[in-house]
């Protein structure tokens, strides 16, 4: 498994609770690598993460931990996840939960939803979309304090995560949501290399299948756009990973 992506502060609009401390989230899975994917995603942002693999750990954790949110895996070894967010609610009523499942099947969602889910993913999933759904419930619930910057600036670059506008020396460029997430992901490490099995844990599926040619692939894509006639910002460390800086940084 990649090393987990450090969470540097001030390099991202951080959610936080209203006193001002880090946000605690939850997190329910029965798949030890995934809930430390997951776990290693929600710290990136900032937030403080515990995990639990079974029904009745979650339930006591709940208690004492006093999560902001829940992830929430539907099927458990012991219970039922639907059983699970009916324990949570008796002792956190307002407590947004995030179903994960692995049924597509239209009625399973609507079961999760009707029993007092907030909203779901489906298996297999990326990370990136785990954290921006966390962040609309976050922000719905009142929760998360709200934000007063939503931009990383990196040079004349800037991305607006909440607009999903970026532009360079003030000129629009239109991305992708692939595209996006990718270029987000760099743009909250600046001059940090990161590797493709990095950036395949946070941008895509986790069970993508170390398929890191995608990673290649999406790197070009984001250098005719954002570099394209200026001098380059998104460098190659041969070997190593992909950064980026500042045009006239060293």
């Amino acid at each position: 498994m990649a090393a987990p992506p450090t969470f540097t502060p001030g390099t991202a609009a951080e959610l936080r609770r209203s006193d001002g401390t880090p946000l605690r989230l939850l997190v329910v899975d029965d798949e030890q690598v995934l809930t430390e994917l997951l776990s290693m995603a929600l710290r990136y942002e900032g937030w403080e993460v515990r995990a639990a693999h079974d029904g009745a750990s979650a339930l006591r954790l709940a208690r004492a931990f006093r999560p902001d949110a829940v992830v929430l895996d539907v099927m458990l070894p012991d219970v039922d996840g639907l059983a699970v967010l009916a324990g949570l609610r008796r002792d956190l009523a307002e407590i947004p939960v995030l179903f994960l499942t692995a049924r597509d099947a239209v009625e399973d969602r609507i079961a999760g939803l009707t029993a007092g889910g907030d909203d779901y993913v489906t298996k297999p999933f990326s990370l990136e979309e785990v954290v921006v759904r966390l962040r609309g419930l976050l922000r719905r619930s009142g929760a998360a304090a709200a934000r007063a910057e939503a931009r990383i600036v990196v040079g004349d670059l800037v991305l607006d995560e909440d607009t999903h506008e970026v532009t360079r020396g003030g000129r629009q460029i239109d991305l992708t949501a692939t595209e996006f997430e990718l270029l987000r992901y760099l743009m909250r490490n600046p001059r940090r290399v990161l590797s493709k099995a990095q950036i395949l844990d946070r941008v895509w599926s986790y069970e993508f299948g170390g398929q890191t040619n995608i990673v290649e692939l999406y790197i070009s894509y984001l250098r005719r756009k954002i570099d394209a006639g200026r001098a380059p910002m998104i460098h190659t460390r041969r070997g190593a990973g992909y950064s980026i800086r500042p045009a006239d940084s060293p």
